[in-house]
């Protein structure tokens, strides 16, 4: 069923809808519960159960990464599959009620303090959202008019960066309260549960195709993605945004060790740094929908990923002048580094670097959705997903490579990245003329409205 409605005037307005709303409560609650869980295991894993096995706190923080980026692998077909043949809606429902189940285990896990429980814990919760995610993208151009599908997908992609922002502050926090381990349990169960009452009332998205899925994950991955290639447009999005997701995870894990290795900071600069890079890609996703003039501008693209090299470029000399004025013995504390220039300078930074690079990826999910066959989009997203695994893991090998082999400085390995960034969006545009063609109207037509606005206040 397609629920018309009027095109909005304001995104937000959205938010009035029951289209929408139900689904991004949904979705925000979702990524918050993930973050919650794998913030609190990571916390106890540094702070505690490596004193009770006697273990590496560096092997179990890269195994439960790996833990909930290693179902995107095994599943992300089987959930494309399921969500092209069924009402999603319903899929959704019975997602979420498995996440219940899920976090009442996690909380006995962080109750009884069971490290090999909740790492099972954690791949479950990997397993719950990767049959998700191709629901969420898949739901949102059922549900949405055209026009709409800009500011809905901002909408969504705000809601996650935003969610993982408070999932990791508030799991870390709340799991180093008295009796923290509990409260953390409590809370996660209240979120999962919360979440499963929102998606009650997403409204029904019947499948358009009645094909009965095939569980030949193999046969069916080597078939995706020839379907994901007969559509070059689409295929070099889904490549755009997997190197999105290894740009930003390569940013995101080496900050701690930024903030307080080569910024001398104490160790909550680490939580003010990427609290600064997630509200920039929030604040990014939110502007795109006005840059673009409410519609799926492709020439939003290059704009936002030249922002992204040019703020991550200034970024590292913005470090080498703060570097210049640092005692090797100081440390430096949060109202300090707000107090010098430099120091502000390279906030600022990463709130561009992330405002930029949600103005890369809002248009790149709303090509896909737009130009994608209606019954084969949770699919598509699937092999996306897919992708965007094997891009992390390849940005986690970059960042060992640069970092622990090579022996290179963080500053310089965010140098690399920003030169990579430029050479991968030339070789995309290269093969998508339509980006930068765009781009030069959108630029001309930005140009000649801020010309008649500035003429009309003077």
């Amino acid at each position: 069923m397609r629920y018309k409605i009027k095109t909005h005037n304001s995104q937000f307005q959205l938010f009035a809808t029951r289209r929408f709303l139900p689904l991004f409560v949904t979705q925000f609650l979702g990524a918050l519960n993930d973050n919650l869980f794998k913030q609190g295991l990571l916390i106890i894993v540094v702070s505690q159960m490596v004193l009770i096995e006697g273990s590496s706190a560096d092997f179990f923080t890269n195994l439960a990464a790996g833990l909930f980026i290693l179902p995107y692998f095994l599943f992300s077909t089987t959930a494309g599959q399921l969500a092209d043949s069924y009402d999603k809606a319903i899929l959704i429902r019975k997602i979420k009620l498995a996440e219940m189940l899920i976090m009442t285990l996690g909380a006995y896990s962080l109750y009884a303090l069971n490290l090999n429980l909740m790492l099972t814990v954690l791949f479950l919760l990997g397993i719950q959202s990767a049959f998700f995610g191709p629901l969420k993208y898949a739901i949102i151009p059922q549900h949405l008019e055209p026009g709409e599908l800009l500011a809905g997908n901002a909408q969504v992609g705000m809601g996650t960066f935003v969610s993982i922002l408070l999932g990791t502050l508030i799991g870390g926090w709340l799991v180093t309260m008295p009796s923290g381990r509990l409260i953390l349990g409590v809370a996660t169960i209240s979120v999962a549960t919360i979440g499963w009452l929102s998606s009650t009332a997403i409204p029904a998205a019947p499948p358009f195709d009645s094909n009965t899925p095939r569980w030949n994950p193999f046969r069916d991955s080597l078939s995706n993605f020839r379907l994901a290639i007969t559509n070059k447009t689409v295929f070099y999005c889904v490549l755009s945004i997997s190197w999105f997701w290894l740009f930003g995870s390569c940013f995101l894990t080496q900050v701690p060790n930024f903030a307080v290795q080569n910024l001398q900071g104490e160790p909550l600069l680490s939580s003010i740094l990427i609290a600064a890079f997630i509200i920039g890609v929030a604040i990014g996703c939110l502007t795109c929908n006005t840059l673009s003039g409410k519609r799926v501008e492709p020439g939003i693209i290059p704009f936002g990923t030249l922002g992204i090299s040019l703020f991550s470029m200034h970024l590292y000399f913005s470090f080498i002048s703060y570097a210049d004025n640092l005692s090797p013995e100081s440390l430096i504390s949060i109202t300090t580094f707000l107090k010098i220039n430099d120091g502000v300078q390279i906030l600022i930074d990463l709130i561009l670097i992330g405002a930029f690079g949600g103005l890369f990826i809002v248009p790149l999910y709303s090509i896909i959705q737009e130009r994608t066959e209606k019954g084969k989009r949770a699919r598509i997203i699937a092999v996306n997903n897919i992708i965007n695994a094997v891009f992390m893991v390849l940005g986690s090998i970059l960042g060992i490579t640069f970092l622990a082999i090579l022996g290179w400085s963080i500053p310089q390995f965010f140098l690399l990245m920003a030169l990579l960034n430029l050479l991968f969006s030339g070789f995309i545009f290269s093969r998508i003329p339509e980006f930068l063609e765009r781009f030069k109207i959108w630029v001309a037509t930005t140009a000649c409205c801020l010309k008649r606005f500035f003429i009309g206040r003077a």
